[in-house]
């Protein structure tokens, strides 16, 4: 019987391909769970630090992206928004002895070669004292904010001990204009002087620094008045300037300028000269220009009913061992209207004497000559007050500006009050809204300031005040040359020469005060040192100037109504 043989080794072949395949099957299923696996855990700890964080961390902050978006410090912009002060990053200049970690010196070349170096750098910078600081070893500014480009070529020297922090600098784009308004922003990063004192937690609250802080300022009325007072300094060679232009309605300071100035941007390096503050934190004696707040108070009081009354200006008045007198021969006798075009101090004394002490002394605490100048910023001087019951000598020398000193703050609202229908206002750096109706208290009745506004036309007209006469602009004013009070008494050298005015005066929006401190007899000003040849020549270049930027066109065709008074009063020259 014969016997059928199979082959195996197929069969066998077969089934260890299927063993492998299945492996691979196996294999490629594991890897395929492991990969899951993987998976699910980050994406299950992912959920556990999210669950985490949500619980136990601190609630997420929008500040990172609100500082991102924002500046450190808000933005001091005109009334215009034109910017005034800005913050920005920026790179200082900073010696840090200890950078090298090391017993050696802090400096690889010596503080002299090392100060020559960075004078290639800043030529401003001074050798001797840099090398001074160097060789102290101890840390501090070397300069603030500096460029990214001087920063790489000090990075160049080599010397580890220079660094580069990145801060916010304050930087203020105007240079020193309108510099007494805006103060300026030190290394501890807190606001001095000026409004940036005044609004320093405003400016850095994170709820409130992405929104610019608007002034009152005008910066091309602040540009107009401030270029004006140095000409008038350099023509008369007076040591010092001051000047406002001021809203008679609203009590918005449009300007203020105190001159010598000083640059906000270079504070940390010059130091704070010229940072005194004339407008609101000097008190001057400011002569004449009390007179027509002397004779506005007699209208109101009913002492003066008459203006064509005639007071005797022959003779000095003899009072308490005092002789009041005028600049020179003024007539035998003058009118009220003749007394201010000619600035006559013995008709202005007889005029208070009758008023009296009592009723005098009311309208001057009435319009704050009593008190520091109301503004924001936070150098206001005290003025110089006659303490007590007045007596006849005290009330007849305040009447014309002496023995009593203020601020040239005081003087401007004081006038604003004299021409705006009698209300007097507190001055603000604030801008005011449009519509908005600030509150004043009544010094003086509506149709005694309506007076005031023709008797103070006229003294530009035809009296001291000439050189303020604008063309086409009704300016009035008044001036007002005093001598400075020293030792032994009042120094007839040494003059404060202002002039107060007002312009349209058939509808007064803008009081303007330009005050030289000692100003010279000079060949600019025909050898003369009185406020109408220097102070009253600043105002008349200043209102052409800053009238159209107010919406204020000339307009010869208009003018305050003087017809009833301009009969009394003959053509003269006072101081």
């Amino acid at each position: 019987m014969t016997t059928l043989a199979v082959s195996t080794v197929v069969a066998s072949g077969r089934f260890e391909l299927v063993n492998v395949r299945q492996h691979l099957l196996l294999m490629a299923k594991w890897r395929v769970l492991w990969v899951v696996l993987v998976f699910a855990l980050i994406a299950f700890a992912a959920l556990v630090r999210i669950a985490i964080l949500g619980l136990f961390a601190d609630a997420p902050r929008n500040t990172d992206v609100f500082a991102a978006l924002v500046p450190q410090r808000a933005d001091i912009v005109d009334r215009n928004g034109v910017p005034l002060a800005r913050a920005f990053p920026a790179y200082s200049l900073w010696y840090n002895p200890a950078a090298l970690d090391g017993d050696g010196p802090p400096l690889v070349r010596s503080p002299r070669a090392v100060a020559e170096a960075l004078a290639r750098i800043f030529p401003d910078m001074d050798v001797a004292e840099t090398e001074a600081r160097l060789a102290s070893g101890k840390p501090g500014y070397l300069r603030r904010r500096i460029l990214p480009e001087d920063a790489n070529k000090v990075h160049e020297l080599g010397e580890p001990a220079l660094e580069f922090p990145r801060e916010t600098e304050r930087f203020y784009p105007q240079g020193s204009m309108a510099a007494h308004v805006l103060g300026y922003v030190s290394a501890d990063g807190h606001g001095h002087v000026g409004m940036e004192e005044v609004f320093d937690k405003r400016l850095t609250d994170p709820a409130q620094r992405g929104i610019p802080a608007a002034l009152s300022i005008d910066t091309r009325v602040q540009g107009a008045l401030e270029d004006e007072l140095l000409k008038g300094m350099a023509d008369s060679a007076a040591k010092g300037a001051a000047g406002i232009v001021l809203d008679v309605d609203t009590g918005e300071v449009l300007a203020l300028a105190s001159l010598p100035s000083f640059n906000p941007n270079l504070i940390d390096r010059a130091g704070e000269a010229n940072i005194f503050n004339r407008v609101t934190n000097q008190v001057y004696e400011l002569g004449s220009t009390f007179k027509p707040i002397t004779v506005a108070s007699a209208i109101d009081a009913g002492t003066i009913t008459d203006l064509s009354r005639r007071y005797p200006a022959d003779r000095p008045i003899e009072i308490g061992g005092f002789r009041i007198r005028d600049s020179h021969d003024l007539g035998a006798s003058l009118n009220v209207p003749e007394s201010l075009v000619q600035s006559s101090n013995i008709v202005t004394a007889l005029i208070a004497d009758e008023l009296g002490a009592a009723r005098l002394n009311a309208t001057m605490r009435a319009l704050g000559m009593n008190e520091r100048p109301y503004i924001e910023l936070p150098a206001r001087g005290f003025p110089l007050w006659p303490k007590g019951d007045w007596s006849r000598i005290t009330t007849m020398t305040v009447s014309y500006g002496h023995g009593i000193a203020v601020t040239p703050l005081h003087l401007a609202s004081a006038y604003a009050a004299l021409v705006n229908g009698g209300l007097w206002r507190p001055a603000t750096l604030q801008k005011v809204q449009p519509g908005v109706e600030i509150p004043g208290r009544r010094v003086f009745k509506a149709s005694t300031s309506a007076r005031m506004r023709q008797l103070l036309r006229m003294i530009v007209d035809v009296g001291t005040g000439k050189k303020a006469n604008a063309p086409g602009y009704r300016v009035g004013g008044k001036t007002g040359s005093a001598e400075k009070p020293g030792v032994g008494g009042y120094q007839r050298s040494n003059l404060v020469a202002t002039f107060a005015a007002a312009f349209p005066m058939d509808h007064p929006r803008y009081v303007v005060i330009a005050m030289l401190d000692e100003p010279q007899g000079t060949v600019a000003t025909s050898g003369q040192r009185t406020a109408a040849w220097n102070a009253a020549p600043v105002v008349g270049r200043v209102v052409p100037r800053i009238g159209p930027l107010l919406g204020i066109m000339p307009d010869d065709s208009r003018d305050v109504d003087i017809t009833d008074v301009a009969p009394l009063v003959a053509n003269g020259d006072g101081e």
